[in-house]
């Protein structure tokens, strides 16, 4: 699985972008929580799409995105409320965890992926290779630093999913209307696998 995470679409670009990443091939896309109006954006975009929130820090934030229509929850930290009330709805909720620990504290919490993050501080794939020999059947989503340089070498090293943020949704793209860009982008990303 490869996730979109779409960081700063405004609610007049955030259609075409979507629609931008799925002509690329990204089918599993994030509206995270801190953008300008991203519970609306969320809403608007569920009414043809499915699209998961981001960024959620807490419960009261998974409590409003799942209102708002998202089918996922990603969040960069482990709140075992969020992880608690996702389970209760039978929402896939992807935890943020760094370290041996966290990432099992995650998973034991009831993560259905745990989202390794920042990867890229702490060894790209290799990271996730070593991660996978005392965690192999912890399924891994590595964010923060994936390319379509190392793309194919993160999947090799075990990792579940790879989620794909700034690199191809940036604000320069988005607010230009540059969505045949974006989807230039996804598919080269695509190509590289």
């Amino acid at each position: 699985m490869i996730l979109g995470i779409i960081r700063g679409a405004t609610t007049d670009n955030i259609l075409p972008v979507i629609e931008a990443a799925m002509a690329g091939g990204i089918k599993e896309l994030e509206i995270t929580l801190n953008s300008p109006n991203s519970l609306e954006q969320i809403a608007m975009a569920t009414k043809r799409f499915p699209v998961g929130a981001g960024t959620v820090l807490n419960v009261r934030d998974a409590k409003a995105a799942v209102a708002a229509g998202a089918s996922f929850i990603v969040s960069p930290i482990t709140d075992p409320d969020t992880i608690a009330f996702c389970r209760k709805k039978g929402i896939p909720v992807y935890p943020g965890a760094l370290t041996p620990n966290e990432v099992y504290c995650a998973w034991e919490l009831g993560a259905t992926m745990v989202k390794v993050f920042p990867i890229k501080a702490v060894g790209d794939p290799d990271y996730i290779k070593e991660l996978k020999g005392p965690f192999n059947d912890i399924k891994l989503l590595a964010c923060g630093g994936v390319t379509p340089q190392n793309i194919k070498q993160f999947f090799a090293a075990g990792a579940a999913a790879v989620a794909i943020g700034a690199s191809v949704f940036n604000h320069e793209l988005m607010n230009n209307g540059k969505f045949s860009e974006i989807e230039k982008k996804i598919k080269e990303l695509m190509a590289a696998l």
